[in-house]
């Protein structure tokens, strides 16, 4: 229960057939880049979530056989019985503070490009693989599909025994066979898989039929359902063939967990769609169809929202993947009554671009995230203090912020110095660009919780120089002075810089954010650093009249956004403004009158003229003041140098270095070199001992 009942509600127990969650958030199915390659931090990930008061962690989806070979990406794997032990872990870990675990069975059919097993691809008809490399899936014919029955029944009794409490079939994101099936745009097939939508829907009333008479009562069977791919009349929509999903299905699966489709939909950023419930709109219907219990999500982090969807039948579940990832103790926040205390997600999907790259999981917000297991880090709990010595933070951005908020959470008191009249750094400035907003909380949180601590100070306009710091007479110094965009156009594809005239007037992103901002003309946003801020700092100068260019030498606008599942939104709302994209384009040189472009791939030359640029192509560490301390180096105990200061990124980087320093601050060095984190090891001593 809620510390003053108001939220009561969404910590009553609710029943899925034969199981019972003890309350209802519930973290819906993810991938965090761990999966069957590292089990330990699989484990403690999703184990961390159940300690913060989840009352369902399931797993990422989980391939059921060698044909849905999803390498290089760490998901999970059920393919036999040696898989049993690693699945074993994630399900004690979830046990262990009275949590159920689920597990999302899959086949992911032309998903799958099978590089690492080099099967043959499955799919409803012959059809190209959905990821880059070129090759086509074949038809499953009817032996294919009986063989696809037994896979799942096999994966669905292993997971019995690997002790979860739920098992899903998944039909959702178009990345499985079961979802390809119901979609007519990949489904052409003339037998009775084909064709009408009851025929499309036979394969997954089948795998369902299947997985409900192997649990026997033994575990719930969830139904993972996209209902709507927002892709008008040419995908499944809601009112129409998606409804007609869940009519037939209604009393089948145990529980409904229903989302929009794909991934860039159902994950969509902050930038362009609302937050807390965006996707009831869409799965609002499906409780009015079934009396089974619902799940649904759209990044919900506000208590009163979720408290109205309980009570309005909308949902008997909270989900969510975003906001468990952000604060694995969001439901024990608003059982205890500090709700000012949750760490709202922000909506960047940094999250989503470490499982793209294939790497573990991070988060903006959360710098614990995916370091659980191999740091041993807590997101509510940190080691206490070595020492009663003082500290002294120099910056008051997102690292900074961190690093203080974190020494000062240890025990140490925290001196936090900003040369501005306002702290946050960077991510005040950037939240102030269309659709960044939601950026904001990044501060927000952080200074919220320096403000209530006794022993952490912040000072505005404190611009320190050596000197100054000095004679503070403070022995531990973190400097997190940031970085500035160079103005000479170093970035990725010159690294030397471009030989501009002083005559032509050059903006620089710390330009905008000062208020030099051109309100007119033609500019040239020239994008070298290839990430999100070139393409949104395009749109904010076209909403203040100027006529705007967008050039970059990447093959795609904002091309980091690929890995954010942004990147066709980004283009569509930068075609919308009116802005002049080109792409693979990279500036030559610029005077008045004359800038210079050409094709990165002929070298072709144009010229156009422009009043003005905006060179967004890499920044310059903000480091003097570290190199003046230096000179001063025995005078303090401790003194370091952190975030953009020391090397420029992504917010999430500068955050996570900051918390990095306060983790390590008075550790051994000769430790913190001795192994960077713990690692999962493949051993061979079985084979060198010669057994």
């Amino acid at each position: 229960m809620s510390l003053n009942g108001r939220y009561d509600v969404l910590f009553e127990p609710v029943a899925i057939g034969p199981v019972v969650a003890p309350n209802r958030f519930y973290q819906v199915p993810h991938c965090n880049g761990m999966g069957h390659m590292r089990p330990r931090s699989e484990a403690a990930n999703r184990g961390m979530k159940a300690e913060g008061g989840w009352g369902v962690v399931c797993t990422q989806e989980t391939e059921i056989h060698p044909t849905t070979d999803l390498a290089p990406y760490a998901e999970q794997r059920i393919w036999d019985d040696r898989d049993i032990p690693a699945l074993r872990l994630m399900t004690d870990a979830v046990h262990e503070h009275n949590a159920l675990a689920g597990i999302e069975l899959v086949h992911n059919g032309f998903h799958a490009q099978n590089l690492l097993t080099r099967a043959s691809g499955l799919a409803p008809m012959d059809i190209a693989l959905h990821m880059p490399y070129p090759r086509q899936a074949r038809a499953a014919d009817k032996s294919d599909l009986k063989q696809l029955r037994k896979w799942h029944q096999a994966a669905t009794l292993r997971s019995i025994r690997a002790g979860f409490d739920i098992v899903y079939v998944y039909a959702g994101h178009r990345l499985s066979l079961a979802h390809q099936f119901l979609l007519p745009q990949c489904n052409n097939r003339g037998d009775e898989y084909g064709g009408t939508l009851e025929n499309r829907v036979r394969l997954t009333r089948e795998l369902l039929e299947d997985t409900l008479e192997l649990a026997e009562g033994k575990c719930a069977v969830a139904f993972r359902f996209a209902v709507d791919e927002l892709n008008g009349p040419d995908g499944m929509q809601a009112d129409e063939e998606g409804r007609a999903v869940v009519e037939m299905l209604a009393e089948l699966p145990d529980l409904w967990d229903v989302n929009v489709s794909g991934w860039e939909n159902d994950s969509a950023t902050t930038r362009f769609v609302p937050q807390d419930g965006y996707q009831m709109d869409y799965i609002g219907f499906v409780k009015k169809i079934t009396s089974k219990p619902v799940v649904g999500t759209g990044m919900l982090t506000s208590p009163d929202k979720m408290v109205s969807l309980v009570r309005g039948g909308v949902l008997d579940f909270i989900g969510a993947a975003r906001p468990s990832i952000a604060d694995p103790f969001l439901p024990n926040k608003i059982s205890s009554g500090e709700i000012e205390k949750i760490r709202e997600c922000i909506g960047c999907n940094i999250c989503v671009s470490a499982d793209n790259f294939g790497v573990p999981i991070r988060c903006t917000q959360n710098p614990t995230q995916g370091e659980e297991w191999r740091r041993g880090w807590h997101p509510e709990i940190i080691r206490r203090r070595e020492s009663g010595t003082s500290t002294l933070v120099v910056g008051g951005g997102p690292s900074g912020l961190e690093c203080g908020m974190q020494l000062a959470r240890r025990g140490y008191q925290v001196t936090i110095a900003e040369a501005a009249d306002e702290p946050g750094g960077r991510v005040r400035l950037e939240s102030g660009l269309p659709g960044l907003n939601a950026w904001r909380r990044v501060a927000d949180h952080r200074l919220d919780d320096i403000r209530q601590r006794a022993n952490a100070s912040i000072y505005m306009n404190s611009q320190m120089n050596a000197d100054a710091v000095v004679e503070l007479g403070i022995p531990n110094v973190f400097v997190a002075t940031g970085s500035r965009w160079c103005r000479d156009g170093r970035g990725r594809n010159a690294a030397l810089g471009l030989p501009i005239s002083p005559e032509i007037r050059v903006y620089t992103p710390d330009d905008i954010f000062s208020g030099a901002s051109p309100s007119s003309g033609d500019i040239l946003v020239y994008d070298d650093d290839q990430g999100y801020l070139a393409g949104v700092l395009a749109e904010h100068l076209a909403h203040a009249g100027c006529s705007v260019t967008y050039a970059t030498p990447a093959a795609n606008v904002s091309a980091f956004t690929l890995y954010t599942l942004e990147n066709e939104r980004v283009y569509a709302q930068m075609s919308k403004c009116g802005i002049n994209l080109l792409t693979s384009t990279q500036l030559v040189d610029a005077r008045p009158g004359k800038v210079r472009l050409k094709s990165v791939y002929t070298d072709d030359l144009s010229e156009r003229d422009f009043s003005g640029i905006l060179l967004v192509t890499q920044r310059t560490r903000n480091a003097r003041l570290y190199e003046e301390l230096q000179k001063s180096r025995h005078k303090f105990a401790h003194l370091e140098l952190v975030g953009d200061a020391a090397a420029p990124g992504l917010i999430a980087d500068a955050i996570w270095s900051g918390h990095m320093a306060a983790q390590n601050f008075e550790r051994n060095s000769l430790d913190i070199d001795r192994e960077w984190y713990r690692r999962e090891i493949i051993s061979l001593a079985h084979e060198q001992s010669g057994k």
